[in-house]
């Protein structure tokens, strides 16, 4: 099998993946990207669909273009309002941004995000090979070769939760899954519920007493249903036509395009470089962290960032275990601080404290008359926002 030489071989052609081959070739390099899946396979639902600010900006450094169209197209929530019982406890609207085409914030579908990162690689040049499974890896001294006949000076894998990327650099993920599962619903349209704004309802009423976030996106809502230990989750998958009806009144029959359970993992490779240094792990295939804070995507394209720098300033001559080593260092604490974040997340919104239970009917209780206690409701859902990266939550 003839090889394919190049400078930075990509593993994986979701967004983040995608992200760190735009940057890469922005940044001179040339790059192929590989993907397992054909070109034409659909993807489920509409998965990560919060795009940061800061997300926005790092696009903007490789296609000015993408980031200005994903910006006009993507939808900018309204406000958020948070519910406790039907009751609300805090509410607050935004600011239209000063700069349409530089909003705090977007939200659009995955598959939208990706549809535009492809085109936007293949104008800069970048080469996309689909139905290439990584099948093995080799590092050797000045290169890093892949089975399907590709070799380059660096492989960043981005090859998602299932990383072979991963596994044949022997990165192991340590962490923990969350005890209690939540259906996670795509409902199709842009729909004018709630004037667009974010909604987190506790303990909803039209639900049972569960959890419930609402958010929209441009072309439809995620609506995402906190279980509780004893539901028969299956039969609530079955019949979500059923329960989600109540829960959207100003949707009539409302089109459901996606549902999945997910037991949210919270995890991080042990290492995101392989011992060779020729090898950078990126997005999911170095950390799964819970959607709470909408860190998964984002963190991903700070990782595909700070990869490309890495790699850009070991081609230039420097050297490499310094920089390439420092991208391990930089983004596993950030990894570690993100999964702090999410885990925080998960515990106030499992509640299976006494203490926590009583902190948050009493906060419900005193956000009848006291805005701090409503505006601590609706912020600890998502965990804090620090990563120890400096002007970067993720």
């Amino acid at each position: 099998m003839s090889s394919t030489q190049t400078d930075v071989l990509v593993a994986g052609c979701g967004p983040v993946g995608l992200t760190a081959a735009l940057l890469c070739a922005a940044r001179g390099l040339s790059v192929t990207a590989v993907d397992a899946e054909p070109e034409d396979a659909i993807r489920p639902g509409s998965r990560a669909i919060f795009l940061h600010g800061v997300s926005v900006r790092t696009l903007s450094r490789a296609d000015r273009a993408l980031a200005e169209e994903i910006s006009g197209y993507g939808l900018t929530w309204s406000g958020k309002h948070t519910l406790w019982a039907g009751q609300t406890v805090y509410r607050k609207a935004y600011p239209p941004p000063a700069q349409p085409r530089k909003p705090p914030f977007i939200s659009l579908s995955q598959r939208d995000l990706e549809h535009r990162l492809r085109r936007s690689c293949l104008a800069a040049g970048v080469v996309l090979s689909w139905e290439t499974p990584v099948e093995n890896v080799t590092v050797r001294p000045d290169h890093v070769e892949l089975g399907s006949g590709h070799r380059a000076a660096f492989l960043i894998g981005a090859d998602g939760a299932r990383s072979a990327v991963r596994a044949a650099i022997g990165a192991r993920l340590a962490g923990t899954r969350s005890p209690t599962s939540f259906l996670v619903v795509d409902v199709a349209g842009d729909h004018e519920i709630h004037q667009g704004e974010r909604v987190f309802h506790y303990r909803h009423p039209a639900a049972g007493g569960r959890h419930v976030l609402i958010a929209p996106f441009r072309g439809g809502l995620r609506v995402d249903l906190q279980c509780r230990a004893a539901d028969d989750v299956a039969d609530l998958t079955a019949r979500v036509c059923d329960w989600i009806e109540p829960i959207l009144p100003g949707v009539a029959r409302p089109e459901i395009t996606w549902t999945s359970r997910y037991r949210f993992d919270q995890a991080v490779a042990d290492r995101f470089v392989d011992p060779g240094l020729r090898v950078l792990l990126v997005g999911e295939a170095a950390h799964l962290f819970a959607p709470f804070g909408a860190r998964g995507l984002n963190s991903g394209i700070a990782d595909a960032a700070a990869a490309t720098d890495a790699i850009v300033h070991s081609l230039a001559g420097n050297p490499r275990d310094t920089a390439i080593t420092g991208y391990h260092t930089v983004r596993h604490a950030a990894a570690l601080r993100n999964r702090a974040a999410t885990g925080q997340a998960l515990h106030h919104l499992l509640a299976t404290g006494r203490g926590t239970r009583a902190r948050q009917r009493a906060a419900a209780l005193a956000a009848r008359h006291w805005q701090p206690a409503g505006a601590w409701l609706d912020r600890i859902p998502y965990g804090p926002r620090d990563a120890g990266i400096p002007g970067s939550p993720y």
